[in-house]
């Protein structure tokens, strides 16, 4: 993981621009994240929902409120296109995304789960999907939800 980091960081060193750009995805990612922790709580921890489901329309809200701020504010010059091309290629960004991020969020549940029990468990996984899911989110988008720009 710090692999990443350190490789992200210095292609992005090189290219201040790209990394200011870097740098209002992941603000608008934890927008996103805070809209999707508090539904993924309220509809599994409060409503009982299954993991699985809760997780699915908590990403879902987050990817929706993603496309928004990033297409205002990240890459203005984005709206230059149209949205009905734009949107679908961030949903399938999105969703490829929302598909690693079960799939953590399920299985690291349920490795923690027996040692540390639920909210924690899932709260953990879903902080760790995130974090991977940042990196393949922005690098997708950017090549090509948003190439070009």
């Amino acid at each position: 993981m710090f692999f990443i980091i350190d490789s992200v960081t210095s292609v992005y060193q090189s290219n201040p621009k790209e990394f200011r750009r870097f740098a209002k995805f992941a603000i608008v990612g934890a927008v996103g994240a805070v809209i999707d922790f508090g539904l993924l709580n309220l509809l599994r921890g409060y409503f009982g929902w299954d993991l699985v489901w809760a997780n699915t329309v908590s990403v879902s809200a987050a990817v929706l409120s993603n496309f928004v701020w990033n297409r205002l504010w990240t890459f203005p010059e984005s709206r230059a296109r149209k949205k009905r091309k734009q949107l679908p290629q961030f949903a399938l960004v999105n969703l490829v995304g929302l598909l690693i991020n079960n799939l953590i969020v399920v299985g690291v549940d349920a490795i923690l789960v027996p040692h540390i029990g639920e909210p924690l468990s899932y709260n953990a996984a879903k902080l760790l999907a995130i974090g991977v899911v940042l990196f393949w989110n922005f690098g997708a988008n950017r090549l090509w939800t948003y190439r070009g720009l």
